[in-house]
């Protein structure tokens, strides 16, 4: 059985990885060595994790749950702004460490572009003493955030919820979340854990790291002979869906004049789940993906809008 497609209909979806603190900065031009950039900067809640949940709640999941680890300087915060956006959060407040951190640094130029620093904090000290297998209970779908798996505490959280999930015939799907971690881990390594999954997602470049091969098309199929069903993600190129080493079937963009490109991967994975569990086949719910990131890039942070919320003013920048 296809069990990354045709099982995890209905039931929650839960999310396992990083809940960050993003200080978003916004900047015209190169970024200018040794002196100041004029740039406009906001403090918004993000991370893979927290913002994929977050987008599958925006984009019509009912039951939205999230597993993270945060520290006890924004917690409430946290848990404030991810209750606001639907989901159902349980957040681990770490004693010792505080919650991670991006810098995103933004060129506000016609590409968006994105540069990130990262101080991961609290939320890559996710262990297995934070799992408990009843988080699996009425869940139709686990999803585990890539960043887990570059530290050794977090990547044996994920084998233990792999194997949970595993256990109860819920699928599981994972996002590689960066390809400069992907080096650090050793794609020998994530390749033995992918072996595990139903669903990977990773991002065209990822893809192509993944495998070695320069055509994202190439790749995708290869490495869904390894995981049933892959989705590369391909930004303005849409998305390639692969099934067990066929060709990959390729999905458009949705149009979008891009104002930050940050959580578009995300977006996308979040609908992209979301559409499954509600009964859409991998394409269209690649299509809903893509619909998703379109609306993400065109607004300044990794989250989706809520009613009442205000937006980073589009001139005056």
């Amino acid at each position: 059985m296809d069990q990354g497609v045709t099982a995890g209909r209905d039931g929650a979806l839960l999310v396992v990885g990083d809940v960050v603190t993003d200080v978003v900065a916004r900047h015209r031009g190169p970024l200018a060595a040794g002196t100041d950039t004029a740039a406009a900067i906001r403090t918004l809640p993000g991370g893979a994790g927290a913002n994929v949940a977050c987008w599958a709640a925006h984009t019509g999941c009912a039951d939205v749950r999230l597993l993270g680890r945060v520290g006890t300087d924004s917690a409430a915060w946290h848990e404030r702004e991810l209750v606001a956006a639907g989901v159902r959060p349980r957040l681990v407040v770490d004693p010792t460490a505080a919650t991670g951190t991006v810098i995103c640094l933004v060129d506000a130029g016609a590409a968006a572009e994105r540069t990130f620093l990262t101080d991961s904090g609290a939320s890559l000290r996710l262990d297995p003493a934070d799992w408990s297998d009843a988080l699996l209970d009425g869940v139709g779908r686990l999803h585990l955030s890539g960043y887990l798996l570059f530290t050794e505490p977090s990547r044996e959280l994920a084998r233990t919820a792999l194997a949970a999930a595993r256990a109860r015939g819920v699928p599981v799907s994972l996002d590689p979340a960066s390809a400069g971690f992907l080096v650090r881990l050793g794609l020998d390594r994530f390749l033995a854990f992918a072996e595990g999954l139903d669903v990977l997602l990773p991002s065209r470049d990822e893809a192509c790291l993944l495998t070695g091969l320069p055509d994202p098309a190439d790749a995708a199929a290869k490495l869904s002979r390894l995981v049933p069903l892959v989705v590369a993600k391909a930004g303005a190129d849409g998305a390639l869906v692969a099934r067990s080493g066929s060709a990959p079937a390729r999905v458009p963009a949705t149009p979008a004049i891009p104002r930050d490109t940050t959580g578009a991967g995300d977006a996308f994975t979040g609908a992209f789940l979301a559409a499954l569990l509600t009964g859409a086949d991998p394409h269209e719910a690649a299509v809903r993906g893509c619909r998703a990131g379109a609306e993400a890039v065109e607004r300044v942070g990794a989250r989706p809008p809520r009613p009442g919320s205000d937006d980073w003013p589009a001139s005056g920048e």
